[in-house]
């Protein structure tokens, strides 16, 4: 069990290694989901923010991932 996981935290090292800016560009995407289900605000995304929050916390751990790797 250990040797998968080790195994995937490496291959997903890898994969962000090689494309710094995915996880940056995800979070933005996010925040602009956020954006328009406030032009129709009905129901439970609408009212929490939710991909708001998820878009802000996925963009910086992309910035600091970049950052390190």
């Amino acid at each position: 069990m250990i040797h998968r996981l080790s195994a995937f935290v490496d291959d997903l090292s890898e994969f962000i290694a090689h494309r710094k800016g995915l996880l940056p560009i995800t979070g933005l995407a996010l925040v602009m989901i956020n954006f328009l289900l406030q032009l129709f605000p009905t129901g439970w995304l609408a009212q929490t923010n939710f991909f708001l929050h998820l878009g802000v916390i996925l963009a910086i751990i992309g910035f600091l991932l970049a950052r390190v790797l």
